[in-house]
Parts: C-alpha cells; structure tokens; sequence
C-alpha cells in the first residue's frame, strides 16, 4: 500500500533565482502543493536535471546559457516532461518592442464594445537623437509628453528605471537604446492581469496620474517614475499608497470575458503559461484598452489566493504529462 501511495506523488522542481525563490516559493505554497500530492523540490542549475531524480514538471526563471543548456538535454531525453516555459519563447519578453509585437499581431474575436491595442512608440537607437536635439525627429508621430523606458526588459534594476519626458531638453537624460512611447491619460489607474495556464485574475493598483493641457504646456525637462507619484498626490493620496486605497473601489474592472479572451489570445500566440499584463483604459475613450506591458512569472505571491491557483496548475501539468 505504502508503494501505491508514494507512485501517486509528484515531483514539480523549480529552479530560481534566490529573490524569486523568497518569494515565491512561500510555506504556504508548499504546505498547499503537499496536501495534493505534490512535492516541489529546489534544482541546482549547475548540475544536470537528469541528475536529480524523477520530476514530473520543472518551473524556471533563470537565462544563463549553461541553465538553458541543461533544460535542453533534459527535454531531449524527456520529452514528455512539461517545462514551464520555453526559454525561446520567454526571450521574446525581454524585448520592449517584441513583446509588445505580440498584442499587435493578435487577431482574435471580442465584444464590439472592448477595443485593445498599444501604445504608439518608437525605438532611438542612435545616441545623438537624445543629446542634440534635432527638432524631435527621434519621436516619429509622437507627441511630448512621452514614457522612456529601456529597450531591455530582462528584470534588471537598470530595465526598470523609466522616465516621463516633457520635452527635447528632457531626453538628454536618456541613454540609447531606449523605447519612447507615447503617454496616454488613463485616469491613474492600472489593470494588472495575472496569468496561470488557463485562470485569469486581474487587479486594480494607482498608476501615473492624469497630466492635463496646462501642465503639458508647462512642465519642462523629465520626472523619474519613482517621483512622480510624490510631486503630484495630495498628502491624502499618498497615505492610501501604504494603506488601504478605497477610491479604487469605485473604478470600474474591465469586463472579465474579455480580459479572459485576450488572455487567451496571448497565452496561445507566446506559447506561455506564466505571465502578468498591464492594461490601462484610455481616459478619452472608455472601451480602448492598451498593453503597455508583459512580465514572465511575476510576483503572484501578491496575487490573492495564489497557493491553490498554482498548485491546480501544477496539478493540470503533471496529469496532463502522461496525455502528451
């Protein structure tokens, strides 16, 4: 008896870095993961998997060549193992411009009411565009104000350093290559939709604020992310940042069907399971929906209830294995 019951447990081994495994890999999580049969077991990246017993599923977030090395002899050998995910298929994300390529070329039906698409944006790659000027021929069709991020998008403290750019004066700050996209009023609200194979759950967080025609025509230079928050809020909105923000209980979620549709969409088109989006809503037209953003495996610690909503993925893959 004792036999049967241990061929009935599964093995799902992760391999992360030490931040993300702090994270992620929560008591909780693991307690969960156990009371269904499932046993997650920490990997060393720099030995091989075929060396660490039976694993019925291997979850990862690592990029060094070596790891990406061992997770291919792995598949070769065991090719009915689920990886999640494929490192091809996570690399299009560290990209800002292939990332977003993947809203644009998603061709799915939806509510004639709910639009989506992205932000207009360009990509300066030539340093002399940031530092001399040259009439804002580096914006293409954008106007100032604009959103600069790094072209990078690999999880890295420089990849999240952003800036909101009133003017040519402000780029010079900048460092090419850099992603200018345009910035669109969205009342200071953000959609973040997280992503576990086929559940969808989308929550409300403050994002940047509304700028209005007077301060465009004002406001000169550029603004750190990271200030902005501070330099606009009342001291009212700033307490709601570390406390409990009941104006966001009024704004209205994007309808659940369509947020599960374009989920959909995504999943299939970049053949990922893990993964959160941004949404915002255009403040000048209610159905317009924008991506402005795709993380692989955020921090779904922060998601609620996140333990029985990856423990039933884990269990949809290990029982799927054996249907491949």
């Amino acid at each position: 008896m004792s036999d049967s019951t241990q061929e009935e447990r599964y093995r799902v081994g992760y391999a992360l870095a030490a931040k993300k495994e702090n994270s992620f890999i929560q008591p909780s999580l693991i307690e969960h993961s156990r009371q269904r049969g499932i046993d997650l077991i920490k990997l060393d990246p720099t030995k091989p998997l075929l060396e660490q017993g039976k694993l019925d599923c291997v979850i990862h977030k690592l990029y060094d060549l070596d790891w990406k090395q061992n997770l291919h002899e792995f598949r070769e050998k065991c090719p009915n193992v689920p990886v999640i995910d494929s490192p091809e298929d996570i690399e299009k994300l560290h990209n800002r411009v292939s990332m977003l390529e993947v809203i644009t070329q998603l061709n799915f039906p939806v509510s004639e009411r709910e639009r989506f698409g992205v932000p207009k944006q360009v990509v300066v790659m030539d340093p002399t565009v940031l530092s001399c000027g040259g009439g804002g021929e580096g914006l293409g069709e954008l106007e100032f104000p604009v959103i600069a991020k790094p072209l990078d998008a690999d999880g890295s403290a420089k990849s999240h350093k952003m800036f909101l750019i009133y003017d040519q004066e402000g780029m010079k700050i900048l460092k090419a290559p850099v992603v200018l996209q345009e910035f669109v009023n969205h009342g200071g609200v953000i959609f973040k939709v997280y992503v576990v194979g086929d559940y969808v759950k989308c929550v409300k967080r403050r994002s940047l604020p509304d700028i209005s025609e007077e301060k465009i025509g004002t406001s000169k230079g550029s603004l750190p992310f990271s200030q902005i928050s501070n330099l606009t809020a009342t001291q009212e909105e700033k307490n709601k940042e570390y406390g409990e923000d009941r104006s966001l209980e009024k704004v209205e979620m994007p309808p659940s069907s369509f947020l599960e549709e374009l989920a959909k969409a995504m999943r299939k088109s970049m053949g990922l399971n893990l993964f959160n989006f941004d949404v915002i809503r255009d403040a000048r037209d209610g159905d317009r929906y924008l991506v402005i953003d795709i993380n692989y495996f955020p921090g779904y610690a922060k998601m609620p209830c996140y333990e029985p909503v990856l423990t039933d993925f884990f269990w949809d893959m290990v029982t799927k294995k054996s249907h491949v």
